[in-house]
């Protein structure tokens, strides 16, 4: 075979790889329409929109005065100190766990903060990406401890007062036909609606995650009249959402945790943060807090995003120690991975 003919059977192979190459890119799904302008949006609008619970002490809850407290409600702060350095420059938004979804869908929010369970079908089939999971929780019940109740095989034949459309609802399912657990579920929708039934009486327990127990108890007159059970039948990894298709913004979502668990880690404070920027040579530190390097760039947002964060609502110790520790939750699988925990950031650099 001469060399013209040669080249000729190349240059076919190379039209054929070509032409296979861009039948297999048309047949990619797309991306949602406008996804991947989320932090030009937000700049634009001058405001980030976040999605929270309607009421979770501890979590996401208004105060005496209305201004929203709880560790959910500092991360949307904190978003909006990495964007604007500015926490006030966030709108939240209370949702149910019924509507929660749609609102992230359709745009209402951009982010949504909200003890939302990290699940394969949630993950791939409604159009999210979640970022990191910065609380490991898991399901529990509630009783009253007049009942003398002592662990959940105890329920047997009990009413159970559970939400609609939760992974509690199904993991309930779940763990009583493995424990061969009768039960009877009463089902409301709203949390403050179901809290009351329980309270009550309409019901024998309540069950969502321990974290969410632990809230409602310690917003009781008295909260030694209720007794959260020892058994934990889940694992219920919480993390922020938001929509496929904007990797730039799920990256600063995500990053942001990282950097909040970094900073405890390094002892960087909200205190100290000014001081760490100034004097503390390690490396890690001087990228993270924008004095070298290029990461803030990277996240589209500026150097020094982080030393903002920090200055503005502390690391992660000290989110959780402001919001959580007073209504008796610990830090348990979410303290550091150095202090027996599972909290873990990825290196700065």
């Amino acid at each position: 075979m001469n060399a013209y003919r040669v080249a000729r059977r190349a240059l076919a192979g190379l039209g054929l790889a070509v032409g296979l190459a861009t039948t297999a890119l048309a047949q990619q799904p797309a991306a949602p329409a406008g996804a991947a302008a989320t932090l030009d949006a937000i700049r634009a609008r001058g405001t980030l929109i976040c999605g929270v619970n309607t009421g979770l002490a501890g979590f996401a809850q208004p105060d005496s005065q209305g201004v929203w407290r709880g560790f959910d409600v500092d991360y949307c702060r904190a978003y909006a100190l990495a964007i604007f350095n500015d926490p006030n420059k966030v709108r939240l938004v209370p949702t149910t766990a019924q509507n929660r979804f749609t609102a992230l869908q359709s745009g209402e929010v951009d982010v949504l903060s909200r003890n939302t369970t990290w699940t394969l079908s949630r993950d791939t089939s409604l159009g999210f990406d979640f970022a990191a999971i910065n609380f490991f929780d898991g399901q529990g019940f509630m009783v009253k401890t007049s009942a003398g109740v002592r662990t959940a095989r105890d329920l047997d034949g009990a009413t159970i007062c559970v939400q609609p459309g939760t992974t509690t609802e199904q993991n309930l399912t779940d763990w009583a036909r493995a424990a061969r657990v009768r039960f009877t579920p009463v089902v409301i929708e709203r949390l403050e609606e179901v809290v009351q039934a329980f309270i009550a009486g309409r019901c024998d327990a309540y069950t969502t995650d321990v974290s969410g127990l632990a809230a409602i108890r310690s917003a009781q007159s008295n909260p030694r009249d209720y007794t959260i059970l020892p058994d934990v039948i889940s694992k219920e990894p919480l993390a922020p959402l938001v929509r496929q298709g904007d990797q730039r913004f799920a990256d600063l979502i995500r990053w942001v945790h990282f950097g909040l668990v970094g900073a405890e880690e390094l002892g960087i404070t909200a205190a100290n943060v000014e001081q760490q920027a100034q004097g503390n040579q390690n490396p890690e530190v001087q990228r993270m807090l924008g004095r070298s390097g290029d990461l803030g760039r990277m996240l589209s947002v500026d150097n020094a995003w982080l030393l903002n964060v920090i200055r503005g609502v502390g690391n992660y110790a000290e989110i959780f120690e402001r919001n959580l520790v007073p209504i008796g939750i610990q830090r348990g699988p979410n303290a550091l991975w150095n202090a027996g925990g599972l909290q873990y950031s990825p290196p700065f650099r």
